[in-house]
Parts: structure tokens; sequence; C-alpha cells
């Protein structure tokens, strides 16, 4: 029998080098590697996951990585669009990525909301953890505090490299998307809006990359 399919289009965002492309990579390709290259404009990738609490239906993930480059920022509205959940990463080891969060959040919160105008369910994620953490970020407690305030559903911590916490904070996040769309009305259906990424195995992007080197974690 066919199962049912709905679409989910989530963004991953935060600053550059934070290790967005590696947790994508991770989570859809169990793969990593030290070698990262720089998203420029944005990038795709694709996984199938089934619905929670229903197996008779598949959720098609659309992970759209979002560079973190100031140059973006005004087609960020583009990029958000039809989104229903989202991905706030930094890195444990650079503070500042941390205190960028905000505006991240705030960005995100005035440019894509649920149909009922509720702002999209968000997860915050402390990333790099296997590399040593920043003096200011080394008590959970200020982040737990932090998220909240923020209107983060959830923060976990994760590596790419290690390959922490990612399925889990996956998992929480589709939940609440369901959880928040069920309340508000049925799972979208496809949308001619969102890109169709059936034909690209490895989720490649639409935009030029370059090689860097800041995916540890």
């Amino acid at each position: 029998m066919t199962k049912k399919q709905h679409h989910f289009k989530i963004l991953v965002i935060g600053d550059q080098g934070t290790g967005k492309s590696c947790l994508i990579k991770r989570y859809v390709y169990n793969f990593y590697s030290q070698h990262y290259r720089t998203t420029i404009g944005v990038d795709f990738a694709l996984k199938i996951v089934p619905m929670p609490d229903d197996e008779s239906t598949e959720i098609r993930l659309q992970l759209w990585d979002i560079a973190g480059q100031a140059r973006v920022e005004n087609l960020l509205r583009v990029y958000y669009k039809e989104a229903v959940g989202a991905f706030v990463v930094f890195d444990v080891t650079r503070y500042f990525t941390f205190e960028s969060v905000v505006n991240w959040k705030q960005g995100l919160d005035s440019k894509v909301t649920l149909p009922n105008g509720t702002p999209i369910p968000c997860v915050l994620l402390a990333n790099k953890i296997d590399l040593p953490k920043d003096g200011n970020l080394s008590d959970p407690n200020v982040i737990t505090q932090f998220a909240e305030e923020n209107g983060f559903a959830k923060w976990f911590e994760t590596s790419a490299k290690e390959n922490i916490g990612i399925k889990d904070a996956a998992n929480f996040l589709i939940r609440r998307i369901v959880d928040a769309l069920q309340a508000d009305g049925p799972p979208p259906l496809p949308d001619d809006n969102i890109a169709d990424l059936s034909a690209s195995s490895e989720g490649e992007s639409k935009e030029k990359v370059k090689k860097s080197k800041c995916c540890s974690g």
C-alpha cells in the first residue's frame, strides 16, 4: 500500500562556521568530514521519516541549510517561506555565536509563522560539544534559561563528529511540528513553492560552495 506523504520544510540557521552543514550531513547520510564546505546562499537535503504514531504516513523533511553570511540577509524572507520548523545552531567554543542566536530567532519569527500566525517550532542546538566549551557556556542552566526566555521549544547539545544529540533533537522538533499543525489543521501537502529534491540523491546545493575547515563537531 502506498503511504501518504507530507512535506515539512525545516530551516537550519545560525552564524557561519557553527557546523550546520555537518549536522545535516550526519543526520541525513550518517556522514562526517572535517572538511567543511561553506554554504553560499542555501543548500538542501532530503530525509524521509515516519509520521509519529502513524506508520501509514511518511514525512519528507526538506532541510534548508541557510548561509550564515550577512550578504544573504535580504534573501532570508524568500528562503524562510513555507517553513514549519527550525533549528538555530551555535558553536559552544565561540561565545559570540551564542550571542547571535537572539538575532537569528527574532529574524525567524518576523519572517515566517504557522498558518495561525504563531511562531514556527524552533529548537536551539549547542553544537561541537566534543570540543572544550567557552567558559561562558559551561553552565547548562544559563542556556536553559535563555532558551525559555527566547521562545525555543527546547535545546540540545550536539556533535556531528561524535553523532551526539542530533537524532533526538530532530525527533523532538518533528513531534512539535506535527502537534502544532494538527492543532491548526492537517499537515501540509506538497507545495509548488517548496523545492523538489527527489532527483538529488546527495542533497547538493543549487548554489556554489567553497571549501573551508570549520566543521569540527
